[in-house]
């Protein structure tokens, strides 16, 4: 059996990041098991559904390099194929068209309600005469589902599940106008794309009973259900925005990494020893449905940032450069030069490329350079005549490497009587406007002779 898994999110918003695990979660799955990953948008809501989530969803998965192996299948456009199966039950006894109008069911609901019932469709139509129907009234369609027994799913994660038929009533198929549900769609759907494995959010538990009915009266093996527990933010509460519940064009913006963050997905909720760091080779090796726990997960943004830092210190520094020069609306050859020639020192320092690209930016821009109030303060007092003496000292050096800098600005301070820092600090300020920075001798160099001399001399007496 080849294993087929698949993404099926609804596109009434972007990709936020519980659908992004869920995404991760299949598509190592079926790389671990050497099969294929499958898309299907389910856009039948066209009222909610929008081109621009739509856009949001292929480009949030194709940045975490989510890359489905079939073109995507929109559930809208197949809308035949879903009334044909419920056309096919209605032959075989084993649906039937419902008459209730809305005020009718609106009064089964509330008379359960007042009776302290669970709300379900009570089977007016069930073994009713269809020439008893109202004139006038389109019929909604319903399947006959068992009404005694049990309904049990094995699931990967959740283990062996058993519901009481008596407790799931005649759900519809097809609304009144003809549309397919939801329910039926997802069924017929998974049917035709050959799903072998649903692994999906454990929201979706309770409709897989009234599923796996459905499969078993069309006649259709079921497929293998996993069903994940949800993240829930740090405290506890069902994750919402201001736990981080962004979607995933957010992350991207704020600087991770697609590697950090597949990373970080994997670890919320699946595990692997004490495992933190696992790149995407070892996770396609080591990922199995068996490392999921049962209990929901906690997200965690200082442990995101944490796996980001690591990724972006292991990361390409000419990728790092084009991540940072495209963050600015013009970049120079000669700054994208430094930036490369820098990155060394600047990505050690940082957790995302948003940060990089705030540290790394006086590579980038024009003399004379702003200066925060840090950097103003320290390039205040007696600095810009200590900057001016070293300035001149500096014009005879020939050796440009950050040893021979560091050296000579020693021998400077000393001779000046003055600690290090009070030359190494206004220097700092002086080349990047900042008072954090790579270390001072590292940019003169990666800076070169005429810009760093240039700098200081702009902050010098």
């Amino acid at each position: 059996m080849t294993v087929v898994t698949r993404f099926a999110p609804s596109p009434t918003g972007f990709l936020h990041i519980g659908g992004a695990r869920t995404a991760l979660f299949n598509w190592l799955f079926a790389r671990h098991h050497g099969g294929k990953f499958l898309l299907r948008i389910e856009d039948t809501d066209r009222k909610r559904s929008t081109q621009e989530a739509i856009d949001a969803i292929l480009d949030g998965l194709s940045w975490l390099e989510l890359q489905w192996d079939e073109p995507e299948v929109y559930q809208s456009k197949r809308a035949e194929q879903h009334q044909a199966a419920a056309h096919r039950l209605l032959a075989e006894g084993k649906a039937y068209r419902c008459y209730c109008s809305p005020d009718e069911l609106t009064a089964m609901r509330e008379a359960a309600k007042a009776e302290g019932r669970p709300m379900r469709y009570d089977g007016t139509w069930r073994d009713r005469d269809p020439a008893e129907a109202p004139a006038g009234v389109a019929p909604a369609v319903r399947m006959k589902a068992p009404q005694t027994g049990e309904t049990s799913i094995d699931d990967l994660v959740q283990g062996t599940v058993t519901v009481a038929n008596g407790q799931l009533d005649d759900m519809v198929l097809l609304r009144a106008d003809g549309t397919p549900t939801y329910m039926l769609s997802v069924v017929v759907d998974d049917h035709d794309m050959g799903v072998t494995h649903a692994i999906r959010g454990d929201d979706h538990l309770t409709n897989a009973f009234r599923q796996t009915q459905l499969y078993r009266l069309l006649g259709w093996e079921p497929p293998v259900f996993a069903h994940i527990p949800l993240i829930h933010g740090p405290d506890g509460a069902k994750l919402s925005k201001r736990h981080g519940a962004l979607g995933v064009e957010a992350y991207r913006e704020l600087g991770y990494l697609p590697e950090a963050l597949r990373n970080y997905l994997l670890r919320l909720g699946w595990g692997h020893g004490d495992d933190e760091i696992i790149p995407t080779a070892q996770a396609i090796d080591w990922f199995d449905l068996d490392g999921v726990g049962r209990s929901p997960a906690r997200f965690d943004l200082q442990k995101l940032d944490h796996l980001n830092g690591h990724y972006l210190r292991e990361a390409d520094d000419e990728r790092l450069a084009d991540l940072v020069a495209s963050r600015f609306q013009a970049v120079s050859e000669t700054g994208r030069h430094r930036l490369v020639a820098g990155m060394q020192g600047l990505k050690a320092r940082v957790k995302t490329v948003a940060e990089l690209s705030e540290m790394a930016e006086f590579y980038l821009r024009d003399r004379p350079l702003a200066l925060n109030d840090k950097a103003a303060k320290l390039l205040a007092g007696d600095a810009p005549a200590i900057l001016s003496k070293l300035h001149a000292e500096l014009q005879s050096c020939n050796d440009w490497t950050a040893e021979a800098l560091e050296s000579l600005v020693r021998q400077f301070a000393e001779a000046q009587g003055v600690k290090l820092g009070a030359a190494a600090q206004p220097l700092r300020a002086a080349l990047t406007g900042s008072n954090v920075s790579p270390p001072v001798f590292e940019v003169m160099q990666v800076l070169g002779r005429q810009e760093s001399l240039d700098r200081i001399a702009d902050r010098a007496a």
